[in-house]
Parts: C-alpha cells; structure tokens; sequence
C-alpha cells in the first residue's frame, strides 16, 4: 500500500530547504512516509528592513503558519530560534529533532580570525547578541547591520565589502561550507541565541495522527535543553532588541529523576539601547547568569534564572513586562504589522530579534 506525501511547508532560502529536506528524510526513512516540500515566500525574505524595524524573526514564521492553518501544507519545518515564544492558537509543536553545533562562527577575509583582523575592521551580522559580544572580544573592531541569506553574506566577505561575517555553524554546515569557517567561537566566549542549531517541527494541534507522526523525530534532551532556553527568553521579555543569549546541555539522559539541565544566560549591550550598533567606545552591561535544575522541569530553571538576571540590572537592558512589546509595535510599519501576526500577543515574549538566513 502506498502511503500518503506529506506536504512540509518551508521557506524557500537555500539554507530553509537544506533543512527541512534533512528533517523530510528523516521522517520518510523512520515512518515510511514520503515528503515533499512546498516553498512559501514570506515578507521577512523579500523585505530588505531591518529585522529590529520590521518584527524581529517572527515575520519568517508566520507565512509559513498561515499556510498550515490553511490546510496548503500538512506540517513545517523553522529554525527553532526563529519561533516565537509564545504558542499560537491551533498549532503544536510536534518534534524538535536532534540539535545539530549551537556555536557561532567566524568567516573572515583570507582565514582570518577576530584576533588577526585589524582595528577598525567591519564585522557584518544582523544580531544584537553577535554584534554585542563580538565589542566585548574586540572593542576595536565595528560590526555593521547586514540581511541576505547566507551566500550574499559570504559574497560580501569575498568580494572585500566587509572583513569578516558571523553566522551559525549549524547553518554553514547544512550548505556545505564549513570550510570557510576561520573561528569557531565556544558557548563561553560567545553564548548562542536560545534555540540555535535546532529546529521545529510544527503542525495542526486536531491533528492526532500527523503528531505521532511527526513524534517520530522528536528528541527528548534537545527539546529539554531548548525549553529552558525559551523559558529564559520569554521570562526576560528579549522581544525587541535586546542582546540575549541561552544555552543549556543535559547531562545523565533526557528523563528521570538522575537527569540535570544546566542553562547559561546573558544579557549584554548599552542600558536602553536597540539595534545591532554596537562600536568601539560603548560602554556596555553585561549580565550573566547560571543554573542547573532537574530535567523535569526546564520552564522553572528558564523562569527562574530570567528573575535573577532581572534583579541583577537585566531589565535596564529588556525593560518592563510588556513595554517591550509595546515600543516594538510602535517602531514598525503598517506592512510590516500586516504580516507579523504569528500567534504572539501583547505583554509576551515574541522573538529575540536574532540573526537569520544562518
């Protein structure tokens, strides 16, 4: 008997399809269900704003959430750091595979790594989090706002517009150039956006069947780890543009009462200040945090360290709950509200307003 294909929902970047064809012969080779992928332009691929201006990476999922709600594809697949962290009505989270290196990279002119760049250089990333802690490494150095999937970024190392780019090694490996990586920055040095290296696999919540389905690539430490640092960043309400970063790892298994998450936060960047802007000279805030907590409860671990970094001069750089949000709002366009609406409400997390196309 020949089995149903399913439709998976992806944008159409180069790096979206990479990703979600790795998750579609995942599901084929473990359920024996055939996939095929419809791509789907959203406003965040065709609008060349900047991300801070125009939602934050929300407006890369919401397309894609449109069309599921719709019926025009059964399920699709985000990078899970593009999600926002609040759940919209009607669909789940079905599966986190796997979470492929978490770490941030360095692709510099001539194999160059941040220390061998000269003053002055010019560092290109759309994040907040990258751009700030790269100013904490080398105050000398510049780092300029910069969209375009990843082959235009690399294009603009290449052909001398910029010195180096930033983007994620989960991301370079799926396009096949992890051999235009000069430096790898480790979690310490560089803490990585809550979620990045995995992905989400999302469809209808009525869905009972497709959600077992899709379970079948679920994997129970990644989606432990990645809760926690979820948790994190809605507790600190980093919907804006504020510089945050979440890592956690899990040690003795994904369940039971032996398992432990461990969750390292920071928060960074000039008290008040938006944008990715961050030159020689700020004076930055920086705000880090650890804890570790069982298994079971990721939520509480995110929750928890986001009030101690709070408490500790975080809200200098987050704001109050729901002003984020708020100032958010008034910042944007009318188009771009048009086709922000991703399930996320007032006075809750969004998304961080972190780099994408990586």
């Amino acid at each position: 008997m020949t089995l149903e294909r399913l439709r998976l929902g992806s944008r159409r970047s180069p790096m979206a399809i990479a990703q979600s064809g790795d998750v579609g012969r995942l599901i084929t080779e473990r359920t024996g269900r055939p996939v095929e992928i419809v791509g789907i332009t959203s406003f965040g691929d065709v609008s060349k704003a900047d991300l801070t201006q125009i939602g934050g990476t929300g407006v890369f999922v919401s397309s894609l959430r449109e069309s599921l709600l719709r019926g025009e594809v059964d399920f699709a697949v985000h990078s899970l750091k593009d999600l926002p962290t609040a759940s919209p009505e009607g669909i789940v989270l079905a599966a986190i595979p796997e979470r492929d290196d978490p770490r941030d990279a360095l692709v510099g002119r001539d194999g160059a790594k941040l220390a061998d760049l000269p003053p002055g250089a010019r560092i290109g990333t759309g994040s907040p989090r990258r751009a700030a802690q790269i100013a904490l490494l080398r105050a000398d150095v510049t780092c300029v706002p910069i969209r375009g999937n990843a082959n235009t970024r690399l294009a603009k190392v290449r052909d001398g517009e910029l010195d180096a780019v930033v983007l994620a090694c989960a991301g370079l490996a799926r396009i096949g150039f992890t051999e235009l990586i000069t430096e790898v920055f480790e979690p310490d040095d560089m803490v990585p956006a809550p979620g990045q290296g995995a992905l989400a696999v999302e469809c209808r919540a009525d869905d009972a069947e497709l959600i077992e389905v899709l379970g079948s690539v679920d994997h129970p430490a990644t989606r432990v780890a990645v809760t926690a640092e979820r948790s994190l960043l809605a507790g600190l309400e980093a919907g804006c543009s504020a510089p945050v970063g979440g890592y956690a790892t899990v040690s003795g298994g994904s369940a039971g009462r032996h398992a432990r998450v461990c969750l390292a936060g920071v928060v960074l960047g000039v008290p008040h200040a938006g944008g990715v802007d961050v030159s020689a000279g700020s004076e930055m805030m920086v705000v880090r945090e650890h804890g570790e907590a069982d298994a079971r409860d990721p939520q509480g671990l995110g929750r928890d360290l986001a009030r101690r970094m709070l408490a500790s001069g975080a809200a200098r750089l987050v704001g109050a709950p729901g002003e984020v949000a708020r100032a958010s709002a008034s910042e944007n366009s009318a188009a771009a509200k048009n086709v922000a609406e991703d399930g996320s409400t007032a006075g809750t997390a969004t998304t961080n307003r972190e780099d994408v196309h990586d």
